[in-house]
């Protein structure tokens, strides 16, 4: 709570939103009596539940997707509480909440049971986009039952021949005399689509509709509920068959289904906002969802690495290398050096990724409250570039410090009855959910660096510069902001080196090793969020007298700085080799060559 709450208000500030009428209500004391309430949830109704929901999975029987009877207390818990809808505007039954705050509410219950915090997240998501491009009869008939827990609300886009590449979905929609559409097609993959319990399941679909374009420019945006809703609120079934549920390696209680639709030809869909825009309609939900992914593997990083630390204070093995008297008790392991790199790597790793994803949220909600044009162009295209790296570093890294904290556990670590054995197998999903670290990586080099002739990488420069500016005031931190700048400049000429093969037109040579330029792109990013947070730790500890935890939280900000930047920073030289090495493409070698 210390760590997510310098975050907020030293690091980012969070609270100087509310100068602003539209948050207003949120201070800081209205921010933190927040925090507190969703820790409380997460204390009571989370956490207890995170083995049990796993160990009970989730099963298919007789059209139904059987699951824990927590999920559905839970979902009306967080719709009582006005959590579901938390960031919706007040008209509309929300709270109006910054998406800043409501995202360090999300990690709070995230870290606490990283599988039944979907439900709710994808309901409310599923609710923005029909507030956001719904007709007012959609909202006043969706909305309320989703904010308040009863239906669950998702995103259906993937099917089984399409997989990530949505401009080849083939669900279809056919215009019928009453102005509703019959839908026809198949969907997979599609978490908390269906599962005991729940009244009603609200899918916002793509499809095509008869002799739309073909590829993305052709698809729509649907709500297909599992039953159709009359005037007098009374359900009706659509249509919409569970055809399975997905046996997963994690997130074992989070339904993940296979749906049919039209088997019957009694399927019905609503349009939502443009017809043949559903693709950029649904990207906001995309978007917000990439973001929610990097939240849930810093939630699960967050989670892995305190067990980890409690687990180090806790277990005697071994003796120190400069102790070897069998006559004393065993050292703890936290005192063995590499247990301490371990851990050291996992705070890095979470608090980092923690900082950049509150940097997004906050570009979000300055994004809201902005009336000048030229500023909001601004943020959005520096919100555009983060947002890949937001989803895939805390997915990735978040991966590799879940796994060192199983290696602090040794054997037991492997074993069921402690945490990191569920942590890992459940993070491992978050490199593959809106769309797979290739995908995020070819999208930061294809399309957000060279968006608007690169002016968001000028923009995120300027953003660097500021804090490398700060840092220089302080003689601890000037070495790190001198290097920083030097990263920043090898950033720069490897991407002026991959944009020049593009333009030369090399395209495949260009994206083939993105994935490699997304880890060279995040490192830097990272030791920006860490020199920011060292800053902001410096600037407390020479204007304050801390004390006790307090002390120890600020050095220790600066002490991963340190850490950041000798062991994880240097990786950059390697990157940069490879990526400025065009002497042979192995990555793209014909199937041939390689396939024997």
């Amino acid at each position: 709570m210390d760590n997510l709450r310098f975050l907020m208000y030293e690091v980012h500030d969070t609270t100087s939103l509310a100068t602003n009428p539209q948050y207003a209500e949120y201070t800081r004391e209205t921010s933190d009596m927040m925090l507190d309430a969703a820790k409380q949830l997460a204390d009571s109704m989370l956490f207890p539940y995170f083995e049990e929901v796993d160990r009970y999975g989730s099963k298919y029987k007789d059209g139904t997707i059987q699951v824990h009877p927590i999920i559905n207390k839970f979902m009306k818990a967080a719709g009582e509480g006005g959590w579901i809808g938390a960031a919706a505007p007040t008209e509309l039954g929300g709270m109006q909440m910054p998406s800043s705050l409501f995202n360090a509410v999300n990690f709070l219950m995230g870290a606490a049971n990283n599988s039944m915090i979907g439900y709710t997240g994808l309901t409310g998501g599923a609710a923005k986009l029909i507030y956001s491009f719904g007709t007012k009869e959609q909202q006043e008939k969706y909305i309320p039952k989703m904010f308040s827990g009863d239906w669950q609300g998702t995103m259906a886009l993937t099917e089984p021949q399409a997989g990530s590449s949505l401009s080849d979905l083939t669900t279809s929609a056919k215009l019928m005399d009453d102005g509703s559409y019959r839908i026809k097609g198949q969907k997979i993959f599609i978490s908390s689509g269906d599962y005991s319990g729940v009244e009603n399941v609200v899918h916002l679909m793509l499809a095509r509709i008869e002799g739309a374009p073909a590829g993305s420019k052709g698809i729509s945006l649907f709500i297909v509920p599992k039953h159709r809703v009359s005037d007098d609120g009374s359900l009706t079934p659509n249509d919409v068959t569970t055809a399975g549920a997905f046996s997963k390696m994690g997130q074992c209680g989070y339904a993940t289904s296979h749906l049919i639709m039209g088997e019957k030809d009694d399927c019905h869909g609503w349009l939502v906002g443009t017809e043949n825009r559903g693709l950029r309609h649904m990207f906001q939900m995309m978007n917000g969802a990439r973001i929610s992914v990097g939240l849930t593997g810093a939630s699960i990083a967050s989670a892995a690495y305190y067990a980890s630390l409690q687990y180090a204070n806790e277990r005697p093995q071994g003796r120190r290398i400069t102790n070897r008297d069998l006559n004393k008790p065993q050292s703890l392991i936290i005192e063995h050096a590499d247990v301490r790199r371990m851990l050291m790597l996992q705070k890095a790793i979470m608090e980092g990724s923690l900082s950049l994803l509150m940097e997004c949220t906050m570009l979000h909600d300055r994004l809201q409250i902005s009336d000048n044009e030229e500023e909001k162009e601004d943020l959005d295209l520096l919100l555009e570039l983060l947002t890949p790296i937001a989803k895939t570093y805390p997915s990735e890294d978040g991966a590799r410090a879940v796994s060192n904290g199983l290696q602090i556990f040794g054997g037991y670590g492997f074993c069921k009855d402690f945490p990191l054995e569920q942590l890992y197998r459940d993070i491992r999903i978050c490199p593959l959910y809106e769309g797979t670290t290739g995908i995020q990586s070819m999208d930061l080099l294809g399309r957000k660096v060279t968006a608007s002739n690169g002016k968001a990488l000028m923009l995120l420069a300027a953003q660097i510069q500021k804090e490398v500016q700060e840092a220089m005031n302080y003689d601890e931190l000037k070495p790190y902001a001198k290097r920083l700048m030097q990263e920043g400049q090898n950033l720069q000429e490897v991407t002026q080196h991959l944009v020049g093969m593009a333009m030369q037109g090399d395209t495949e040579g260009f994206l083939a090793d993105a994935n490699l330029y997304m880890e060279l792109f995040s490192t830097n990013i990272m030791a920006w969020q860490w020199l920011k947070q060292a800053n902001a730790a410096k600037r407390a500890l020479l204007t304050e007298n801390p004390q006790g935890d307090r002390l120890k939280m600020l050095e220790g900000k600066i002490l991963s700085l340190k850490f950041y930047y000798k062991y994880e920073l240097p990786k950059t030289l390697a990157w940069s080799a490879t990526l400025k090495d065009n002497a042979e493409q192995l990555t793209i070698a014909k199937e041939e060559e390689v396939l024997c």
